[in-house]
């Protein structure tokens, strides 16, 4: 539905699943596996994926831990998005390439929750797109030692308060790995 005129196709983004960010997250080998089914399956639908890579002061551009864990690497075809801040698209050329391909429904997976993926889903959802967070693809590390909840809370709260979102001809929805179908069908 997305308010975005003539941008009917989907595209699927991985965000930050980078050696630094998800050491030591919360089920970080089932959320990297869900992660490489969704890549898979939109790889095969002809669905784009859209890569994003943060990088600052403490994840140093080009060093070991920025890098894209081991399992989970884009092929020379896929957009690379680099970043330095939380929303995906602020000051990145995100934006630019989903209209170029135009995509105006987006599945968010990756890290970390409650930064990244969240400031994402939001910045995505008030540019016009409609959002699917892929529950069971998306993991935080523990920051209770700041204040924060427990990560499996973090990831429940997430997923709880998602679907609940709304503005005018947008949709926010929250789906299982399972659930998602690129190609044909809109995801």
């Amino acid at each position: 539905m997305s308010t975005l005129e003539n941008r009917i196709a989907t595209a699927l983004v991985v965000i930050d699943m980078q050696n630094a960010v998800i050491t030591d997250a919360q089920n970080v080998e089932s959320v990297t596996k869900n992660i490489s089914l969704l890549v898979e399956s939109a790889r095969e639908s002809k669905t784009p994926v859209i890569w994003v890579q943060h990088s600052d002061e403490e994840l140093v551009f080009g060093s070991n831990e920025w890098e894209f864990v081991q399992s989970l690497r884009p092929l020379e075809t896929e957009p690379l998005i680099a970043k330095n801040h939380g929303d995906s698209f602020e000051a990145t050329e995100l934006e630019t390439v989903l209209a170029a391909a135009g995509v105006g429904h987006l599945a968010i997976s990756g890290a970390e929750s409650d930064a990244c993926v969240r400031s994402t889903i939001h910045g995505a959802f008030t540019r016009g797109y409609d959002v699917i967070l892929v529950s069971d693809a998306h993991t935080c590390t523990d920051r209770t030692a700041w204040g924060a909840p427990e990560p499996a809370s973090v990831i429940a709260h997430m997923n709880l308060y998602w679907q609940f979102q709304s503005a005018p001809g947008r949709t926010a929805t929250v789906s299982k790995t399972a659930e998602v179908v690129f190609g044909s069908r809109r995801s």
